[in-house]
């Protein structure tokens, strides 16, 4: 009988393998053959601070994925500026085409996880974010030479950062056990967003320079950030052998009808998160150009901040309270920014929309809460537990892609309803009477007595 394999350094071209479980695991290699984190023994001499070397690179290159994905969202309204001629509607097309792009992406991003190895991919997809970066620095320094489909196409570029969110997500669900995947991937999460609020944040510093404006400097200050990424993710993440592509489980998830009820609900919550933080700036500076636009990011931040707290409310109360709660709040908020466009108050259009943020933060994670519950439903052995936790897995991954369509709908509404009407009163109308036709569809169908979840406390 031979002995098992140990985790014990090697060269660093070769696959690590197993090392003694009394010592902690040393990762000198690239690849790890055998992972076990269910195994609490493995987990605790050694495992989880293999997980967690690896979750902290990945949160840094999420972080930049998202603070490139939103560039544009802060780059826009300082065009006009640095000499470059551009309608509201044009405007708002460059606002959204990143976040299309991204959406798109999510799906073939999360399936590169396992062909490439997390490790690899994380470097790949970080490396990636040179060219939106570069590009972006190019053109806002060419207004007269720089036709607006050209713009549009660097644009589209930033939608690479979107696609890093599902990546990353993916590989990090591979390391950590169930019991401990929560707290991993709400981290994960959570840092991800905030690079929304960070650029948002740093732009309108970095841009001012002794010249004046330099517009160029928000492509460029990504580069050392993006090459430091790329370095800390060679240096310190894994690929593991085991994680393999469960398209089985992408085709069950695809044919469960819950996972489209939920898709539908993370566009008003995550898509919402996304789609107001991308339009955010652009909106202060059309309707209050005497405000700074640098405030922006406030709204980004708070709904960064809120998610974690969605989720924990959702531990408590059940994701479909929270999320219905959320929906509710959203066309309060809403609402209320109608009234601020009305009475022309900036401090109550700049209160409307931090509460708005906050809602979709905390609907975002609430309702991200919900797909374990949901799809646990049923699962009274264990084969049934496994094919659930592959099922919602599956899950997550559509809903993040479909979600972050949001991203391009509300930017692309505030368009329309600004050409149509002359106003952006009519899109917040809109956005109000679907998220409470979102928060009827959660409560039909997950808290409704006499639903066939409503006993499940979804």
């Amino acid at each position: 009988m031979t002995a098992p394999k140990t985790l014990t350094p090697t060269d660093p071209a070769t696959t690590a393998t197993l090392a003694p479980l009394e010592a902690p695991p040393a990762i000198a290699g690239r690849w790890i053959d055998r992972w076990e984190p269910e195994d609490d023994a493995f987990w605790r001499g050694g495992g989880r601070a293999i997980a967690q070397r690896n979750l902290y690179p990945s949160i840094f290159a999420e972080f930049l994925g998202f603070a490139v994905w939103a560039s544009w969202s802060i780059v826009v309204p300082q065009l006009a500026a640095v000499g470059f001629i551009l309608t509201v509607d044009q405007q708002f097309w460059l606002i959204a085409v990143p976040s299309l792009v991204g959406a798109t992406l999510r799906i073939p991003y999360t399936f590169a996880v396992p062909l490439f190895g997390g490790r690899n991919w994380t470097i790949i997809s970080a490396l990636l974010l040179l060219l939106p970066a570069s590009a972006l620095a190019v053109v806002v320094t060419r207004p007269e030479t720089t036709p607006f489909w050209m713009l549009l196409v660097v644009a589209a570029l930033a939608g690479l950062g979107g696609g890093n969110f599902a990546s990353s997500m993916a590989n990090i669900s591979f390391f950590y056990p169930e019991r401990e995947k929560g707290k991993a991937l709400g981290l994960n999460a959570a840092g991800g967003n905030l690079g929304t609020a960070a650029v948002q944040f740093a732009v309108p510093l970095v841009i001012v320079g002794a010249a004046g404006l330099q517009l160029e400097r928000a492509g460029l200050m990504f580069i050392p950030l993006i090459l430091l990424a790329a370095y800390l993710a060679s240096r310190f993440m894994n690929n593991l052998t085991f994680a393999k592509a469960d398209y089985r489980a992408f085709g069950a998830a695809v044919q469960n009808r819950h996972t489209w009820i939920i898709s539908f609900l993370y566009i008003g919550t995550f898509g919402s998160f996304i789609g107001y933080a991308g339009a955010f700036p652009t909106l202060l500076k059309s309707q209050f150009p005497e405000v700074t636009v640098s405030i922006a990011f406030l709204g980004a931040l708070v709904g960064s901040l809120s998610r974690p707290v969605g989720g924990i409310l959702a531990d408590r109360w059940g994701g479909a309270r929270v999320t219905i709660a959320s929906f509710a709040v959203m066309a309060l908020a809403a609402t209320s920014a109608i009234g601020a466009l009305r009475a022309v108050s900036f401090p109550l259009f700049l209160g409307s929309f931090l509460v708005l943020f906050v809602a979709t933060g905390a609907g975002n994670g609430a309702t991200y809460r919900m797909i374990p519950a949901v799809f646990r439903v049923g699962a009274t052995t264990p084969e049934r537990a496994a094919r659930s936790r592959k099922t919602a897995a599956g899950c997550i991954g559509i809903a993040g892609a479909v979600g972050a369509l949001g991203g391009f709908l509300i930017p692309r509404g505030f368009a329309i309803s600004n050409s149509v009407a002359g106003s952006l009163q009519p899109a917040l109308w809109l956005f109000v009477g679907i998220y409470l036709i979102m928060g009827v569809t959660t409560w039909a169908v997950y808290r409704r007595r006499g639903a066939a979840l409503s006993a499940a406390g979804i």
